[in-house]
Order: structure tokens, then sequence, then C-alpha cells
């Protein structure tokens, strides 16, 4: 459910809101992939810095997409090579 929320939103160029812990996080969603301890995670850029940050898809909670913003990436998207 979060990687379809994510995945659209990446493709849409919309921002994204959620609960990070107990911290509310605006950001601009670039990529999702997977570290090698197998935990799922998205990278994306902190509303209002040129900040590129990763956050764990478990610690992520209250997702709301934003669609009345949207945003030129500051950094190229890349699709990953199968």
């Amino acid at each position: 459910m979060k990687t379809d929320i994510f995945s659209a939103a990446i493709n849409n160029r919309s921002n994204l809101r959620f609960l990070y812990g107990l911290k509310e996080i605006f950001i601009e969603p670039y990529y999702i992939t997977r570290e090698r301890s197998g935990k799922k995670v998205i990278y994306g850029r902190v509303r209002k810095t040129n900040e590129v940050r990763k956050f764990e898809y478990e610690k992520i909670s209250n997702i709301r997409v934003l669609n009345n913003f949207r945003f030129s990436p500051v950094i190229p998207i890349i699709p990953q090579a199968s």
C-alpha cells in the first residue's frame, strides 16, 4: 500500500506529508529502494531545504499526497537497471 502511494507521488511529482515517528515531515519523493538489511526506504528532499533524506517505511504513518503542490526534481530521477 505505501509503495503504491509513494510510486504514484514520484511519477506525478506530488509532495508528501506523513508522520515519521512523532514528527510531521513534508518531502518531495525521489526514490524507493530496499537496504541490504531488507528494510524498504524512500528518499526525498525535505521541503524548504536542500537536504535529501532517507526514511524507513516502518516508521512512516498517516501519509497524505499533496496534489496541489508539484515539484521539479533537483536531482535526476534515473530508473534502476533490473
